[in-house]
């Protein structure tokens, strides 16, 4: 059942679609409530679940089209015991929350199965805290034993691969890695970077990387940047083996700050042309990168410019 859990697919290198910002997305343009930003809130309530399922059926589609492959998020980004108190849950709620979850997307998975490229389970799971400002700063092994917790929840499922999305901190990424690692899961850790193309903490992206890889001899599968729009972090990349680490980008619309975005009563969608015309300025200097989608702002406008403008043919699918 979990067989893909040791070679993932997109380790191929072939081009991979992910979805955009589902969140600001179904708040903004759909005009439904997200509980604490919570996306598996929706999951209980049948308006909510079609709402979520018609959102992933227009990716799904996107990719059916495109040939290409795509990483089907289950909505388990909240889905961790920080969030209880917020959302008044217990562990046994949240813990059944991110196995319906991924049973969610394993029936879009089934629905979508005549799809050319493979479609790859992944859970998002979040940081202890704010993803735009840590509230905290975790050691990795205060991390470890945090996120070991939502871990073992998803281990039984059908989920094939876990992402640490947004995360802030070298630290607690070293920790939700060395956790997956045990539960032999694989992880893909996606950082998140203010306008001057460092992580939250000030630390460099570069930095972080070397820092997890070094202290979990290179456990996690790929590294990602997300949350934040190209021009935040094209400077900070270079051809060096730390770049080379990064397989995929998902990236903001907006070039607002982390605060300005935090602050804003408006969607800022900026322009799908011009942010795919930046994604293939960054591929032009990346072009080992594979995996694409968007954050916030992001729709499902953007992601068909970028994955149109990236056919399984095109270099950055090499």
């Amino acid at each position: 059942m979990n067989h893909r859990r040791k070679v993932l697919p997109q380790a191929s290198g072939e081009l991979f679609l992910t979805d955009g910002g589902l969140e600001t997305d179904i708040i903004f343009n759909h005009g439904i409530e997200i509980r604490e930003f919570a996306a598996h809130t929706l999951l209980p309530s049948a308006a909510g679940r079609h709402a979520l399922a018609e959102y992933f059926r227009g990716f799904l589609s996107l990719a059916r089209e495109c040939g290409t492959g795509f990483i089907l998020d289950a909505p388990t980004w909240k889905a961790h015991s920080h969030w209880a108190r917020d959302l008044g849950a217990t562990e046994a709620e949240l813990r059944e929350a991110n196995l319906e979850a991924v049973d969610f997307i394993a029936t879009l998975r089934d629905e979508f199965a005549g799809n050319k490229g493979p479609i790859v389970l992944n859970a998002v799971i979040g940081p202890k805290g704010d993803a735009y400002a840590p509230e905290s700063l975790l050691n990795a092994t205060e991390a470890e034993e945090y996120h070991a917790q939502q871990i073992r929840w998803l281990v039984d499922s059908e989920v094939e691969m876990v992402s640490a999305l947004t995360f802030t901190q070298a630290e607690e990424a070293i920790g939700i890695v060395k956790a997956a690692h045990k539960a032999d899961l694989p992880i893909v850790v996606s950082f998140t970077v203010e306008t001057d193309g460092r992580l939250p903490t000030g630390q460099p992206l570069g930095d972080a990387i070397r820092e997890v890889d070094a202290a979990t001899r290179r456990a996690a599968a790929y590294f990602m940047i997300n949350c934040a729009h190209p021009e935040h972090f094209r400077d900070a990349i270079t051809d060096a083996g730390w770049s080379r680490r990064i397989k995929g980008l998902r990236c903001n619309a907006s070039r607002c700050s982390h605060a300005e975005l935090d602050a804003a009563e408006e969607l800022d969608a900026g322009n799908p042309r011009e942010l795919t015309a930046l994604y293939r300025a960054l591929a032009a200097r990346m072009p080992w990168v594979n995996v694409l989608g968007g954050c916030c702002g992001t729709d499902l406008r953007h992601v068909s410019a970028i994955a149109k403008a990236f056919t399984p043919g095109d270099a950055l699918a090499s």
